[in-house]
């Protein structure tokens, strides 16, 4: 039996401007930055994640004297994004949220991240973060749009080392028109590891039309600290959605599991057809489910 949501609502609503967008429920897109950082446009709502806009042969500090190099570009500058509603953050490592995010991004644009994230943002003088806990859940109004954010549980490393690096939340989106109903339900996984408690996302989701996944096998002093292939492969067994898109993969040197290898194991695991891959620059157009709302 799917047990009854548990939810905690965070008190206050985020009320967008409306800025005029078409309120297209049928159709959205995924425009691939590099590392975690993409661009949703869905239902009026642009929304980016994870902002990293370093370049090729910078580097990054993942604190406790570690550092990573990057191997790739961004596929656009900064300076260059659209009009944003909003940014999640899964949490706060440099590889995820930049020095480049810290000097350059919009101050003014409402956040959604880990309480851990939100308070080191505040004290730079970004507008106050929306921070959710674990099933904690945020409705944000734009017009006649509605999305629903619910943090869902992460773990970025395994046993002690979890308490050397931050704390991590995937996030579920859940988007709707005024009348209310879920068009499309949207997962991204956040830096995690499989671990038993994704086994309760499905059983409060039991329909997800499409999962953005964190690989890149990322090694911490040996250990692993995101999903490498072959996790990622059985987190889409876990959570089950309708179309994956891997992210999150051979931008920096800590990236030990090469997407090739997520390739293979797709393949092997017979998900072919359930998996899109985007290369730096490209756009994934999504449909929403024809019939309608959940």
């Amino acid at each position: 039996m799917v047990r009854e949501r548990e939810r905690c609502v965070v008190e206050n609503d985020l009320i967008l401007v409306d800025r005029g967008e078409e309120l297209d429920l049928e159709r959205g897109s995924v425009f691939f930055v590099g590392t975690a950082t993409v661009i949703i446009r869905y239902a009026g709502f642009t929304i980016l994640t994870d902002p990293n806009f370093l370049h090729a042969g910078d580097h990054v500090h993942l604190g406790y004297g570690l550092r990573s190099q990057r191997r790739t570009n961004p596929a656009i500058e900064i300076e260059d994004l659209p009009p944003l509603d909003l940014v999640l953050l899964s949490h706060l490592h440099g590889d995820h949220f930049d020095r480049v995010a810290e000097e350059k991004l919009d101050k003014t644009v409402p956040i959604i991240t880990t309480p851990h994230a939100a308070r080191y943002l505040e004290g730079k003088g970004f507008r106050p973060p929306a921070a959710l806990n674990t099933w904690e859940s945020l409705l944000v109004r734009k017009g006649d749009a509605r999305l629903r954010v619910t943090a869902m549980p992460g773990t970025h490393a395994p046993g002690p080392l979890r308490k050397v690096l931050p704390p991590v939340m995937g996030s579920m989106l859940e988007f709707a028109g005024a009348e209310g109903g879920v068009r499309l339900r949207m997962y991204i996984t956040g830096d995690t590891l499989v671990y038993d408690r994704l086994k309760e996302i499905p059983e409060r989701y039991p329909e997800i039309d499409l999962a953005l996944l964190h690989l890149g096998g990322t090694r911490v002093l040996g250990i692993l600290v995101t999903m490498d292939a072959e996790q990622g492969v059985e987190a889409m067994r876990i959570i089950n959605p309708r179309t994956a898109v891997p992210i999150h993969y051979n931008d920096y040197t800590v990236f030990k599991s090469p997407l090739e290898d997520f390739k293979k194991a797709v393949a092997q695991a017979g998900l072919e057809d359930r998996v899109r891959y985007l290369a730096h620059g490209d756009t994934y157009e999504f449909e929403a489910p024809a019939n309608g709302a959940r």
